[in-house]
């Protein structure tokens, strides 16, 4: 199997061209590529594929295997990889994902792309704002946003002492979510700048999730802790938030970024 490496600010993907190649059983090719020690190592696997309703398609697996419905620095670097690659010549795309078709930015220096606005369509409320929960005994307050997938936001005073190895499954797992979610500890810096972890269900905690940083912008604009600009800082760097409160769009714009390509040998369970 033919392969891509790309990173969105240090989120990883292993990225497989399916107009060229098919995958057969990606969900455990999604386990084996991911895997670190044995594979390519990755937070997952992002197939690009044919669409009869956009310029393409991506279906995104976390390094668990599990399919999700969207991933925002994974889908910046799919339209990267279809201009880069020559599948499409215009730098306005748009891209099929399970959390609906998003239009794609791009802007160019030499001929490749090097950074990318994404669409992300109008954010949902998927809980009153905000609402209460208790993990670990504790009672605490969170923010649920559906941007594509499923977020719940909490605000903290500092993040960086955070143990989220330990905290992290008793958030994704927790009975409040039958579907687990994806869960951000969001510091306020300021108005204009804010600063996020993020422990992403089926993946654990990643250096950086677009969707996740879309989702903790918006819950700081709805309480009121944040203008309609800001600045998201993660582990793996930084990407840029703008909440169009007139036609209630978001839009998320950062790097986009080839790593290597190669060709590694995939036999699923059925073929060993």
């Amino acid at each position: 199997m033919k392969f891509t490496k790309m990173q969105g600010i240090g989120n990883d993907y292993v990225y497989v061209n399916c107009f060229e190649e098919t995958v057969k059983e990606p969900e455990q090719v999604a386990r084996m590529v991911s895997n670190r020690h044995f594979g390519i190592g990755s937070d997952g696997l992002i197939l690009i594929c044919p669409s009869k309703v956009a310029d393409c398609r991506m279906r995104m697996f976390n390094e668990d295997g599990s399919e999700g419905s969207m991933c925002g620095n994974g889908i910046r670097c799919v339209g990267k990889y279809v201009y880069d690659h020559g599948i499409v010549n215009r730098l306005s795309i748009t891209v099929e994902t399970l959390g609906g078709i998003k239009t794609l930015m791009m802007e160019e220096e030499g001929g490749e792309v090097v950074s990318v606005q994404v669409d992300m369509g109008v954010p949902r409320l998927a809980s009153q704002l905000p609402e209460k929960i208790t993990v670990e005994q504790k009672e605490l307050e969170f923010v649920g946003i559906d941007v594509g997938n499923p977020h719940a936001v909490y605000f903290c005073q500092e993040i960086d002492g955070l143990d989220l190895e330990r905290i992290g499954p008793a958030f994704e797992h927790h009975p409040r979510f039958p579907g687990r979610v994806n869960t951000e500890f969001v510091q306020i810096v300021d108005r204009e700048h804010i600063r996020m972890r993020v422990w992403e269900r089926g993946s654990g905690e990643t250096y950086a999730c677009g969707t996740g940083a879309t989702a903790c912008a918006v819950a700081a604009m709805m309480m009121g802790l944040a203008e309609d600009t800001v600045k998201v800082q993660l582990k793996g760097g930084e990407l840029r938030i703008h909440w169009n409160r007139e036609t209630c769009h978001v839009f998320m714009t950062g790097p986009a970024v080839e790593v290597f390509h190669g060709e590694i040998l995939v036999k699923t369970e059925r073929e060993k």
